[in-house]
């Protein structure tokens, strides 16, 4: 069976594409890393680009298309993926705000994930992380 086309292992809700457009024009190019549980538990958290140090311990799941210049990165730990790998994830924003450092905090809305696990023919599709910090 041939790979499935298009298969991405992060995707954005379109509520959450209009608040990165307006922290963008605020802050610059942004980037996502998906918490491992410290401060706001499991959540992916919004910086401007080049404010978190990524490394050899970081994988890159993919871009978020949000239909500027520049895709937004969405970034975990190695250890995470290696529980999360099977797992895709969808960014979306709710009223509420989170406990973390997150962009999005003094808008009074945070950043969740939404999940479901990948199907076999997905995972067969899917290329492997990029690993380190360099874009």
């Amino acid at each position: 069976m041939a790979p499935t086309r298009g298969v991405r292992r992060v995707d954005v809700t379109g509520e959450a594409v209009d608040l990165l457009r307006r922290l963008t024009a605020a802050h610059g190019p942004l980037l996502f890393h998906q918490s491992g549980g410290c401060c706001d538990g499991s959540a992916p958290m919004c910086y401007p680009d080049g404010d978190l140090l990524l490394g050899d311990a970081d994988v890159r799941l993919g871009d978020l298309d949000i239909g500027l210049d520049r895709a937004v990165p969405v970034w975990m730990s190695k250890a995470q993926f290696a529980y999360w790998s099977h797992t895709h994830l969808t960014i979306d924003v709710v009223t509420g705000r989170g406990a973390g450092f997150s962009l999005e905090a003094p808008y009074g809305v945070r950043f969740l994930i939404r999940s479901r696990l990948l199907t076999d023919e997905e995972l067969r599709a899917l290329p492997g992380p990029g690993v380190g910090g360099a874009v």
